[in-house]
């Protein structure tokens, strides 16, 4: 999306038509954006006593998408809300978003229009300005990177490493509906992305709300994006602490008679939410807004970062992390 002389006409004309699109979703629209695409680089400005947030996020189709599977404004969309979910997890706010797309010649304009209507929707709907970006050709598929810009108030963001013995564990909403929609979907099951029980797989929300909310509430923070006992495995190195989790608190979005509900809330990732932890003496609300907040357990004193599972009885097991990591085998 950053122009140079020497493109080739066709991808001049993508440009020009992204950058309509782009235009009339009203995403070129902020204060904080003094020039975006059609320039080199852009020009951001941000607010008075506020830090820089950078994030990224790679969506690979064959690993993060399908096509058949997913409809292509769901795969804009959960471009753009993975890059917003670490905003959120930092307790910041985005200011603009980047977008680098990699396509095989032959993709269908069509689809390419849809996928920019999910991610333009979203982007719109946080006031996100798409700001500029970058074109290639793909030959194995599409490849989209989302890089987000953000701020928070200096001295504010939530890191992973502020969690200490004796806080609490929280996270906002429930667990496990978007891993038992993927579990479907690679069972051979039909699932209607228009369901709204199926809406946090297809549309995840990105928690930028709750994120204001929890500064200087939470001590620690992130987004599960890669499954509860994955994400707090984060938390817990970067604190040098250990956890002990409530098996029966387990704010758990599948029926908790379906065997695989357990499986799902701690493994399962791509929830979307915030697990943070805070002191004893912070006043964690129950809501923010409409969403729920889940006291799940406590952090405790750990050299080796372990996890463990409490049964009703107080009965702890030691919980391996088992959500998503790249390039692990078996």
């Amino acid at each position: 999306m950053y122009i140079g002389l020497a493109l080739p006409s066709s991808e001049l004309n993508l440009i020009s038509a992204i950058r309509r699109q782009a235009k009339g979703a009203g995403t070129t629209r902020s204060r904080a954006l003094i020039a975006g695409i059609g320039d080199d680089s852009a020009v951001l400005r941000l607010p008075a006593g506020h830090e820089a947030l950078l994030t990224t996020d790679l969506s690979i189709e064959g690993v993060h998408f399908r096509r058949d599977w997913h409809p292509a404004a769901s795969v804009g969309h959960r471009c753009l809300a993975r890059g917003l979910s670490d905003i959120a997890a930092m307790g910041g706010e985005p200011v603009a978003a980047f977008l680098s797309l990699g396509t095989p010649a032959d993709l269908r304009q069509a689809w390419l229009n849809k996928f920019l209507d999910g991610l333009l929707t979203l982007a719109n709907r946080f006031r996100v300005p798409l700001a500029g970006g970058d074109l290639a050709e793909s030959p194995r598929g599409i490849a989209a990177d989302i890089v987000v810009m953000g701020s928070v108030p200096s001295g504010k963001a939530l890191l992973r490493s502020g969690a200490r013995p004796g806080d609490s564990i929280y996270v906002t909403g429930e667990l496990g509906r978007p891993a038992a929609v993927l579990h479907a979907l690679t069972e051979g099951q039909k699932v209607s992305s228009k369901s709204a029980a199926n809406r946090p797989h297809f549309f995840p929300e990105p928690r930028l709300a709750a994120g204001r909310t929890l500064r200087g509430v939470a001590s620690a923070a992130i987004d599960l994006s890669d499954g509860l006992s994955t994400d707090l495995t984060h938390i817990c190195a970067e604190s040098r602490v250990g956890a002990v989790i409530q098996e029966h608190s387990l704010p758990r979005g599948v029926h908790s008679y379906q065997s695989s509900s357990l499986h799902f809330a701690l493994h399962g990732g791509e929830d979307y939410e915030l697990l943070f932890t805070a002191p004893p003496r912070a006043k964690v609300p129950a809501r923010i807004g409409k969403l729920r907040v889940t006291r799940i357990g406590q952090v405790i004193s750990d050299r080796s970062h372990r996890i463990f599972l409490a049964d009703s009885h107080g009965q702890r097991k030691l919980l391996t992390p088992g959500g998503w990591e790249h390039f692990r085998r078996g």
